[in-house]
């Protein structure tokens, strides 16, 4: 059993990287220095790349996987090499495994501390895709801006809504956001103004990977769409809300969600999920046949939460605790809708899950539900307000599993907001 393994390193027990986990990501020694794969293992980056060249980890002779400055060719190399890597690495990493463990010269050459060295974006991203299916959310938003009794659109518990984002921004834990701006439409105002966005959001999401492509007019049906899944990750879909009221009638989100899009380092795999599998909300009404699937383990019990941490406070303040498992729209769902009109998906594509918001107000996964658009506004432990992000705020997002003893965790996404670039314009 999985559940059991223990390795020669030292973990803590409520690191987020125990051996039952070992996701999966991109490191280099030096910001500017030679990018290869890594799996986390407690406090280590774990270098496959070192692995695979002193003869571990061979998927196919005279081609090396790991060396790599992305793990796209890992991923597109198939499922059975997910799982076999992931079976070796187990072996190879376990407290009663000697081959690794007594070799302190490898040891030095394949362990590295995750704090020593440059995390960056895991995969190439060919296209990202954001949805938008928690139904709390969609609830309060369509609450907020339109008649409460007719929050959700019709189409809304019909299929998972969603559009084609801007994958170029997509951008790893630690990268600073600089503050977007453009037109906002005051209330008041007859025309818009050019403006440095005075709402800005993050959005509570998880994001996942894909592992396996479809070709140009061959949906993925809902019975195989998890095959195509190679894992997780957690996803701040920032946002500018002023920008987004003026701009998305009658085509959607542009430039309100085009400057940044944050992912977490580390691709928590679907196999080290598999433990923490559970039942999505009941739906009603029941979807057309082709995204109908059995809802009692097409989900995952993921404990969600936010912080900010205001410019020179001394803590962050958690705003938000919520869980995957609220989400109406199941990412098997997510995947089959896309493609049904015959879209093709690339390995490596981002397919955001929509904010995700719980029943009640502490649960609510952006500023937006939390401050109910600034006429509730929130306090901070220092005593500051806030109804949106302000310039020097970190926002940080934190996931993880729990269940009979075993935590899977994925790590953090974190950023810092910088002040809007100052533009000289002339009439």
């Amino acid at each position: 059993m999985t559940s059991q393994l223990k390795s020669f390193i030292e973990i803590a027990q409520n690191s987020d990287f125990p051996i039952q986990n070992l996701p999966y990501g991109i490191f280099s020694e030096t910001p500017a220095g030679t990018r290869r794969a890594a799996v986390a293992l407690g406090e280590w980056a774990v270098d496959l790349a070192a692995l695979e060249a002193n003869g571990f980890l061979n998927l196919q002779a005279g081609e090396t996987y790991f060396n790599q400055a992305t793990l796209n060719k890992f991923i597109e190399s198939g499922k059975a090499n997910w799982s076999k890597v992931r079976t070796e690495l187990q072996t190879l990493l376990s407290a009663d495994h000697p081959e690794l463990r007594d070799n302190s010269e490898l040891r030095q050459k394949v362990f590295f501390k995750q704090s020593e060295v440059t995390l960056h974006l895991p995969v190439h991203v060919p296209g990202y895709t954001d949805f938008y299916s928690s139904k709390e959310h969609a609830t309060n938003v369509g609450s907020m801006f339109r008649d409460p009794k007719n929050a959700l659109l019709a189409n809304w518990s019909e299929l998972p809504v969603g559009y084609n984002g801007r994958a170029s921004s997509v951008i790893v834990s630690g990268t600073d956001i600089v503050r977007p701006s453009g037109q906002i439409k005051l209330p008041t105002a007859e025309r818009p103004e050019f403006s440095a966005c005075r709402k800005l959001d993050f959005e509570l999401e998880t994001g996942f990977i894909i592992g396996k492509p479809n070709k140009l007019g061959e949906p993925i049906s809902i019975e195989n769409a998890w095959d195509h899944i190679f894992g997780m990750v957690l996803f701040n879909d920032w946002s500018a809300r002023d920008l987004q009221q003026w701009e998305y009638v009658p085509l959607g989100p542009f430039n309100a969600k085009t400057f940044a899009s944050s992912i977490s380092p580390w691709i928590v795999t679907l196999d080290a999920l598999e433990p923490f599998k559970t039942h999505s909300p009941v739906q009603d009404p029941q979807p057309l046949a082709y995204l109908r699937e059995d809802h009692s383990r097409n989900s995952y019990d993921i404990n969600l939460s936010v912080e900010i941490q205001a410019d020179g406070a001394a803590q962050a303040d958690v705003i938000c605790e919520t869980n995957f498992k609220y989400m109406y729209w199941s990412m098997a769902q997510q995947l089959a809708h896309h493609t049904i009109a015959g879209c093709n998906v690339q390995v490596g594509d981002l397919m955001g899950s929509g904010t995700i918001s719980g029943p009640t107000p502490n649960s609510y996964g952006s500023l937006l539900e939390i401050t109910w658009n600034t006429t509730k506004p929130l306090t901070l432990a220092n005593g500051e307000q806030r109804t949106f992000i302000q310039d020097g705020d970190t926002l940080t997002m934190k996931g993880y599993c729990e269940k009979d003893g075993l935590r899977v965790g994925f790590g953090e996404v974190s950023g810092r907001v910088l002040p809007a670039v100052q533009f000289n314009f002339t009439e």
